[in-house]
C-alpha cells in the first residue's frame, strides 16, 4: 500500500509539475465541506481575455485535457483521496498514472 499524501502536498506537486511543463492552469483547493477536493481549470485571466470567444475557450480547455490525458472536461475536480491525488500528480507530470482513483461514494 502506498503512503498517504495530503491536500497541500498534492496541490504543490500538481502546480510544480504543470509549471515545469510550461502549462499555466489554475490549481486550487476546495473550501468548507469540499476542503480536500482539488480543481484544475483555466486561469481567470484566460476567461477574461477570451470572453465571448467560445471556440478559443474550448480550444484552451481542449489543450488542458490533452496535456492531462483526459477528454471532455470543462474543468477538473479531483476527489479528496490519496489515490486520486497521485493519479493527477502523474498526469500533471505528463506520465501515465501509476494509480487510478476509485470512487469512495455512492
Amino acid at each position: 500500500m502506498s503512503q498517504s499524501i495530503d491536500r497541500n502536498e498534492a496541490l504543490a506537486q500538481i502546480k510544480a509539475a504543470l509549471k515545469k511543463r510550461g502549462l499555466k492552469f489554475s490549481v486550487t483547493g476546495g473550501r468548507g465541506t469540499a476542503w480536500g477536493w482539488l480543481h484544475i481549470d483555466l486561469l481567470p485571466s484566460d476567461y477574461k481575455k477570451l470572453a465571448g470567444d467560445d471556440s478559443a475557450i474550448n480550444s484552451r480547455l481542449g489543450l488542458m485535457n490533452y496535456k492531462l490525458g483526459l477528454t471532455g472536461h470543462s474543468s477538473i475536480s479531483i476527489p479528496s483521496a490519496s489515490d486520486y491525488y497521485r493519479e493527477y500528480i502523474d498526469r500533471a507530470n505528463g506520465i501515465t498514472p501509476t494509480v487510478t482513483g476509485t470512487p469512495y461514494w455512492d
